[in-house]
């Protein structure tokens, strides 16, 4: 079968790769239908992740159905399935405390064991979660990144009289405004680049948008940083109001903590990683299931999977939403 290969930092390459064909008794083999490219996927590839290894097969955002079953597997050929992408041991303390996303063995798919982004994937029953016959293939490729926000969005209060700020507005800061809208925030969100504060105004007319240079002065109840970038960590602390919360979602390489700040204006920092499984997964199905939930206009642009360094390339320059792989034949 094909499957993509990083084969160190800033060399992928589509190659013939071994098909596995004896399944453990609880695994499944999936036919890939969508694979997202994330921002760790191109940390992966950029070579900026410490606990990455190479040779790796990138791809952890994934959708497909089953075609094959161990013996004591408890899903059906046929089946419509979103993996979860994450490990855990369920014995270490953080486990046992229900916080699988913060495991201590925890290994994560395209990170440093194999991701997906081939055309059959074998894994384990327990990382699979059922799509619901209603959710569009489309749809239901962002139940994973949208996970996350979840995760991320249950630290704080959010409410129709929340003022909140999302610093970032890639695909997971879409993603954050879409949810902090549904619950009836007043957003602004803030990001370096017009063409994606144009995007938000397209599918959120009444979102609020604004250069980094234009919510000097203003003050939020929440500030969710969605960048990773040192520069818009430090503008959140600036930003939150005193008392007020920031939770800060993208993962920035350096960063100096403004601890006066902090300090004294009582700010409450929430660092948020992955999500909690399978909880937050369920959560992110039921509101992707409603019809009044617009996520389809995050995706950008689909690729078949054969142009994959054209996909990397659009998925690298930041200039657009969500950037699937179609796995599927055309």
């Amino acid at each position: 079968m094909l499957g993509l290969l990083i084969n160190k930092p800033g060399e992928l390459e589509l190659k013939e790769i071994p098909s596995t064909t004896i399944l453990q008794d609880n695994e499944v083999k999936i036919r890939l239908i969508y694979g997202g490219i994330c921002g760790s996927d191109l940390s992966v590839f950029k070579g900026r992740l410490a606990h990455a290894t190479y040779p790796i097969c990138p791809g952890h955002e994934l959708i497909g159905t089953i075609f094959e079953v161990g013996r004591n597997s408890t899903f059906e050929i046929g089946q419509r399935v979103v993996v979860m992408p994450n490990s855990y041991c369920d014995e270490c303390e953080n486990c046992r405390n229900g916080r699988r996303n913060i495991c201590i063995n925890k290994k994560s798919l395209g990170v440093n064991i194999d991701g997906g982004f081939s055309e059959e994937f074998i894994i384990s029953e327990k990382y699979v979660m059922r799509i619901p016959d209603e959710l569009p293939n489309e749809k239901a490729v962002l139940i994973e990144p949208f996970a996350v926000i979840v995760h991320a969005l249950e630290k704080v209060s959010i409410t129709k009289d929340t003022t909140v700020a999302i610093i970032g507005c890639g695909t997971e800061g879409l993603l954050a405004i879409t949810l902090a809208n549904h619950l009836g925030a007043t957003i602004t969100g803030v990001d370096i680049k017009h063409e994606k504060l144009e995007k938000i105004k397209g599918i959120f007319p009444n979102i609020e948008t604004a250069l980094p240079e234009g919510v000097k002065g203003k003050v939020f109840d929440v500030v969710i940083e969605t960048a990773g970038a040192r520069s818009s960590f430090e503008q959140g602390v600036e930003i939150v109001k005193p008392g007020g919360a920031m939770v800060l979602v993208g993962i920035t390489p350096e960063a100096t903590i403004p601890v006066v700040q902090v300090v004294r204006k009582e700010i409450t920092l929430y660092g948020s990683i992955i999500y909690n499984i399978p909880n937050d997964f369920q959560k992110s199905i039921d509101y992707l299931k409603k019809e009044s939930f617009k996520v389809d206009q995050i995706v950008s642009k689909i690729y078949h999977f054969t142009d994959y360094a054209k996909a990397y390339e659009d998925a690298t320059s930041g200039n657009y939403g969500k950037i699937l792989l179609n796995f599927r034949e055309v």
